[in-house]
């Protein structure tokens, strides 16, 4: 039985900064911004908050460095750095320790300008021992394994990878915050230039500045703030491994699992999700993740994704804000699918607001699919 505090927390801010390029700030500057809107979106100060989680890309104490930043002194530090699952991980930690007592205002908040410091994605890896002989280029080789693997089991094609890219880009076209926003077809994605085979360039996530932050605290205080307060449901995390050479199965990932923990804990199940906001680093990772989270059978992922299914107007919404293929990927993009989840159940979302959105899930993963963790967020309505 869960011990998840359904519904007893409530996130009451969320926002973004700096997508796409923002020359001349630094990545805890983008943090910063970012969580004062979020801030002020709930009507709360820096000071009202007692548990800080955060993580930069190349601060390895990020959470007393950004605690310096803001000039506070929280109870709680956490930058646990599980890579882009992270932000799904400290919505879990944030809740408990907020249903418990052990804090009052939950900051949760991210930073990165990659893009214009290095104009590539930062690292603070390379292979192991026993990988590196092969020469990977990863975190792409990683991913491309997985990719090759899961074609070589079920028959998919380069096709079904460009059906995911065309689709958040046609999300992204809805969305006047994405990176970009002009046309893609399936030919253009299937004939990119190869990157680590099968995955071309435009199966692989953009490299963007960007920064996110969202607010949390209790239910019962939520509601006699300012903003409307979007309800954690459920939140669970599982690691399966470090290195790609080191997954058990590469077409399984520990989605499954935390997906499972987190819906027990919301009491619903996958057909019951209005929106799904999936860490799209790669192509392939739209596809097995709906399938670890239940939206469709093994094996089945390729076949779902046809004919525009996850695209506007298809039968299920994902990734509508455009993505980490077609949005915003600065390093980590796990809080973006956090704060597209809230705008889009307080109906925020303009022109790709998803009718009677009530659950959403937001999903992050963290290393080469090593680390998944999932949060199930409700309106009202969700209680």
């Amino acid at each position: 039985m869960s011990g998840f505090p359904r519904g007893a927390t409530a996130i009451i801010g969320a926002a973004t900064h700096g997508i796409g390029k923002a020359p001349g700030f630094e990545s805890a500057d983008l943090a910063a911004i970012a969580a004062s809107r979020a801030l002020a979106e709930a009507g709360l100060a820096a000071s009202d908050i007692d548990g800080l989680f955060v993580c930069h890309p190349t601060d390895t104490m990020s959470g007393l460095s950004f605690a310096q930043y803001l000039g506070i002194h929280p109870k709680i530090t956490e930058n646990n750095r599980t890579g882009g699952s992270a932000f799904e991980l400290y919505v879990e930690m944030a809740a408990l320790a907020l249903d418990a007592g052990v804090i009052d205002a939950a900051l949760i908040a991210y930073g990165s300008n990659q893009s214009t410091a290095t104009g590539k994605l930062i690292s603070t890896s390379g292979p192991n021992a026993y990988e590196a002989p092969y020469k990977p280029l990863n975190p792409v080789s990683s991913y491309a394994l997985a990719a090759q693997r899961y074609m070589h089991e079920y028959g998919a094609t380069k096709r079904h990878l460009a059906e995911v890219a065309v689709a958040a880009r046609k999300w992204a076209q809805l969305n006047p915050e994405a990176v970009k926003r002009d046309d893609l077809t399936i030919e253009e994605v299937v004939e990119a230039r190869m990157i680590s085979d099968p995955l071309g360039k435009l199966d692989c996530c953009l490299v963007t500045d960007g920064a996110a932050a969202i607010v949390m605290t209790r239910a019962d205080r939520a509601r006699d703030l300012a903003a409307k307060p979007v309800y954690v449901l459920g939140a669970a995390g599982a690691t399966t491994h470090r290195d790609i050479a080191c997954m058990p199965d590469l077409t399984r990932t520990a989605a499954a699992d935390a997906a499972a923990r987190a819906y027990q804990a919301a009491k619903v199940g996958p057909s019951d999700i209005d929106v799904v906001e999936l860490y799209d680093a790669f192509t392939i990772n739209t596809i097995l993740m709906l399938e670890d989270l239940g939206f469709c059978p093994k094996g089945e992922g390729a076949r779902f994704v046809e004919d525009g299914a996850i695209a506007p107007g298809g039968r299920l919404p994902v990734n509508t804000n455009g993505g980490g293929l077609s949005c915003v990927h600065p390093g980590m993009y796990g809080l973006f699918t956090l704060v597209e989840a809230v705008r889009q159940l307080r109906g925020e979302a303009g022109a790709r607001q998803v009718d009677g959105a009530t659950l959403a899930l937001a999903h992050g993963n963290g290393g080469v699919l090593s680390s998944q963790a999932v949060a199930v967020l409700g309106t009202d309505a969700a209680l």
